[in-house]
């Protein structure tokens, strides 16, 4: 009986803690993501220790030297790297096959090896400055897809218990498509906006081959699945859970229509008003040319169509177009009267000449 009980408590407090942290929580899907991201042009992961050992501020953490001095020599050296860039610490492990001081680079896909507290300032200048090879490193090529999922818990409870589930359900899925040596995944720190959790970054090839590095948020694992096969295996960005994308200008990504949890767009309602309109001024040229073919091939739409001027529908549905059509004849008319009576006159002038 008690371990039941104990059982009971834990399952309870689980679903509580879900309910408010989780994927379950109230404000899901409540912000609109597009646009959430700063411009930049370049993303440094640092690899250091277990993401359940990071501190709230890893990068300003003096019991954590390593991340503190690269994320002071970059802020030291800022006027001096023409490339904007963005530092971020992830987790080494087995499946990545990264250690503590590996350092990786998007979207060059550079990796060194084994970055050391003394070796800071070195790699800064000769890497980041001056855009050339670490003199005191091997550059090594990266290859696949990388998926860094934010579980830096000890920042906040939203990412500790949205990020290690999806990071499980991404390798449960890698695995079973056979994609393990082509995509890999690993825990990061603090990358902004917590509210989006679960905030995930996916560094892969766009469609023309060019590595781009695509901010998620609002993720659950029933779109990892998506993620893998739309965004990674085909380049093709998901629009109703994107914040943004590494070199991609903030206004820019703004212009991406916001959509809700289920991919309906938040304007749709609207949409669909203009839709209905346009459909009903199309069935009114319709119901106004149908049947309307002559001998000649005359039609009474025909103006309308050449000049492209709008339809104006009466109160008579497509009455209008045949009101246009019957003054249109009854000008005519009208000038043919006028014509045949300024041909007698002239005729009868010369008539009394003659006499």
């Amino acid at each position: 009986m008690a371990g039941e009980s104990e059982n009971f408590s834990t399952t309870t407090a689980a679903s509580e803690e879900n309910a408010k942290y989780g994927f379950e929580r109230p404000e899901m899907y409540q912000g609109n993501l597009a646009g959430s991201v700063e411009t930049y042009e370049r993303h440094l992961f640092l690899c250091y220790k277990s993401h359940e050992a990071w501190p709230s501020r890893v990068e300003d953490s003096d019991s954590d030297l390593l991340p503190k001095m690269l994320a002071d020599a970059l802020k030291a050296r800022k006027s001096d790297i023409n490339v904007k860039t963005r530092l971020t610490i992830c987790e080494g492990g087995d499946d990545v096959k990264f250690s503590d001081g590996d350092v990786l680079i998007f979207p060059e896909m550079v990796l060194y090896r084994g970055l050391k507290d003394s070796d800071v300032d070195s790699f800064v200048e000769d890497v980041l400055v001056n855009g050339k090879p670490w003199a005191s490193g091997v550059q090594e090529e990266l290859t696949g897809s990388y998926v860094f999922v934010c579980a830096h818990n000890n920042r906040d409870r939203r990412c500790g218990v949205c990020g290690p589930v999806l990071i499980e359900k991404f390798k449960e899925e890698i695995e079973s498509k056979g994609l393990k040596n082509q995509v890999f995944v690993t825990a990061c720190s603090h990358v902004g906006q917590h509210k989006y959790a679960g905030n995930i970054i996916i560094f892969s090839p766009n469609p023309e081959g060019e590595i781009a590095g695509n901010w998620y948020g609002y993720v659950t694992p029933n779109d990892v699945l998506e993620l893998l096969d739309k965004q990674i295996g085909k380049g093709e960005v998901i629009d109703r859970i994107w914040r943004g994308q590494m070199g991609v200008d903030v206004k820019e990504a703004e212009k991406v229509e916001p959509k809700l949890a289920n991919g309906t767009t938040v304007n749709n309602n609207e949409k669909q008003l203009q839709e209905i309109g346009t459909k009903e001024n199309s069935e009114s040229v319709a119901s106004c040319c149908q049947g309307a073919n002559g001998p000649n091939g005359f039609t009474c739409c025909r103006d309308e169509i050449v000049e492209e001027k709008p339809v104006k529908k009466g109160a008579g549905g497509g009455s209008s177009c045949w009101i246009g059509n019957w003054e249109q004849r009854h000008t005519l008319t009208t000038v043919a009267v006028v014509g045949a009576v300024a041909t007698v006159a002239v005729a009868y002038g010369f008539y009394r000449r003659a006499r």
